[in-house]
């Protein structure tokens, strides 16, 4: 029998969240550089937002211990009203690693239930395929976003962009640079609202 695995950590909800943001499921902890969200340290996530609101990839990251500056993270996320969670509760993984090709859902996040703690979000985001086929499940009448595009939903007479971008997963074949582009015309999207 395959083990079912159930998310380690708690979402991350910073007081007056604007913007969701919803991976997958986070790699098995051997692959951990910190308790938090995107602990890889092979994953570009940090390096992402480092090069857009600091214009340096390297912001976020202790170089020294090949760790990642927690403090910053999260107070940077606090400060932009940025919420963190995975669009996968329960897992299954195939295979012992960290990529979303052998990561079977057995039980989506309840999405309802979690955008009701954040009131004055108005924007959901998935970084990846897998992340953004899971979110879609509850919206099943609304239009798949191409990376780049968002579409509109309304959930409780609350209106929502959903906005799929690309996997900052390094395994996702697209430059760094590539990334940064798309990340940042997002927030510089977003941030509009």
């Amino acid at each position: 029998m395959q083990n079912i695995e159930t998310h380690p950590l708690e979402p991350f909800l910073p007081a007056g969240t604007k913007i969701l943001m919803l991976g997958s499921f986070p790699p098995p902890q051997n692959k951990w550089k910190m308790n938090f969200y995107y602990p890889n340290y092979q994953n570009d996530m940090w390096r992402i937002m480092g090069v857009i609101f600091f214009k340096d990839k390297d912001y976020f990251l202790d170089l020294q211990h090949k760790q990642f500056n927690l403090d910053r993270i999260t107070r940077f996320l606090e400060k932009n009203y940025i919420g963190i969670f995975d669009t996968a509760y329960k897992v299954i993984r195939t295979k012992q690693n960290a990529s979303d090709l052998h990561l079977n859902i057995v039980e989506p996040t309840n999405l309802l239930k979690l955008l009701k703690k954040i009131p004055n979000c108005h924007t959901i985001m998935t970084t990846g395929e897998k992340a953004t086929q899971a979110m879609m499940l509850h919206f099943p009448d609304t239009a798949i976003p191409k990376i780049g595009q968002s579409s509109q939903v309304t959930i409780q007479d609350r209106s929502f962009g959903l906005y799929r971008l690309p996997s900052s997963s390094r395994a996702y074949p697209l430059a760094l640079e590539k990334k940064v582009e798309a990340y940042r015309h997002f927030f510089q999207e977003v941030q509009a609202r």
